[in-house]
Order: structure tokens, then C-alpha cells, then sequence
């Protein structure tokens, strides 16, 4: 219970206003964000921020039901650190770079999915370079493949990356642009969905 009241007060009284005040998020076609879950809310990622600000983005009655998958090599180092990511940010721990088959690394987000939840995914795995997209990874096909019916929506966030770069601690005050894509889905050509996402995210097509 307390976890999830601590969630609600570190987006409604830190999250939201410190983007509000500090960074300034336009949000381009909001209405084609998900309403409901299950959804899978993907997104180039290029700050520490990008998780917090697409889960600000969406209705507060969807925070509870709202879940990011991030790194477990980052977010689980520490005791105070993993508590905070997973029972307060609510975070799907993810083992990024194991080699492991997709069924291991990905399991937690396709329960999460299948579930009824909304799960924010950065398909190229990491953070990259300000205003840069780097390689999406085959996870988000698998995740596809897996829930077929589930919408995939494309978020483009540009400013990001300059306001909290990989690396950087310090914010630094930049106004910020969102673009909400038409959402996706599964037609059994890969291919054919990461160029849609290339596309939609802000990058160049894939060969």
C-alpha cells in the first residue's frame, strides 16, 4: 500500500511539476496515446527522463497500471535503489546484453502485457547519444510476435537527451517535444514493423 501512495506523491508533487517548471513537454498527438492497457508504449532513449516523462503523459488513473521496463544492471545496484525503482517507480527489472533467450529476458514484460498493463519499452536497449537513434533490438518483435493484439504506440521525444544526457546528473532547463505516432501492430513481417518504428521514432529506414 505505502509504495504505491509514495508512487503517487513522487509524480503528482516532484515528477509533474519539475517538468512542468524545469524541461516543458509538448506533447504532439496526445490522443493517439493509449487509454487503457494492455499497450506497448515505445519510445527512443536518450536521458534518464524519458521513462518519467512518458508515464506523465498519461492520465494519473493510469499510473497503478503503468509499468517501465528498465535495467536491471542499473536499477537493481543497491538495496535503497532497487526498492525505490521497483516498488515506488514501479519498474520491470530487464537483464539487457545477457545472451539469454528473449522468453528469459522478456518474460516479465509479456506478463506484464498480458495482464492488462501499460509498459513503456526502449526497443534499442539503452540510452544513446543526445537526439541519436541507435540499432533497435529484436526484443520488441518477440514482445510483438508474442501478443499480436496488443497496440505498440510510437513516442518520438526529442530535448531530452540535452536536458539529462548519459552521463550527466546535473538537469540542464530545455524545452522538450513529444510526437505520439499512429499505433502499431503485429502483421508477421518484421521487417516491415522495425521500419515502421525506425520511421516513427526518428530515424533513418532499415535495409
Amino acid at each position: 500500500m505505502w509504495p504505491l501512495v509514495l508512487r503517487l506523491l513522487f509524480f503528482l508533487l516532484i515528477v509533474k511539476p519539475f517538468l512542468l517548471l524545469a524541461v516543458g513537454v509538448n506533447v504532439r498527438g496526445r490522443n493517439r496515446l493509449p487509454r487503457r492497457g494492455p499497450a506497448l508504449i515505445v519510445a527512443n532513449h536518450n536521458s534518464h527522463l524519458d521513462a518519467l516523462v512518458l508515464v506523465a503523459m498519461l492520465p494519473l488513473r493510469l499510473l497503478f497500471h503503468t509499468r517501465p521496463a528498465a535495467s536491471a544492471e542499473y536499477f537493481l545496484r543497491g538495496r535503497w535503489r532497487a526498492w525505490f525503482a521497483t516498488e515506488v517507480i514501479g519498474i520491470i527489472p530487464v537483464e539487457t546484453g545477457s545472451g539469454r533467450p528473449h522468453a528469459e529476458v522478456l518474460g516479465k514484460v509479456r506478463d506484464a502485457l498480458a495482464a492488462g498493463n501499460l509498459v513503456i519499452f526502449f526497443p534499442e536497449g539503452t540510452r544513446g547519444e543526445p537526439e541519436c537513434l541507435g540499432k533497435l533490438k529484436t526484443g520488441i518483435v518477440w514482445l510483438a510476435q508474442q501478443l499480436p493484439d496488443v497496440p505498440i504506440c510510437p513516442v518520438r521525444l526529442c530535448g531530452l537527451g540535452r536536458v539529462l544526457p548519459k552521463g550527466d546528473w546535473l538537469p540542464v532547463p530545455f524545452f522538450c517535444d513529444a510526437w505520439v505516432g499512429e499505433p502499431l501492430h503485429w502483421e508477421g513481417d518484421r521487417q516491415r514493423l522495425m521500419a515502421a518504428l525506425v520511421a516513427s521514432l526518428g530515424g533513418s529506414p532499415v535495409t
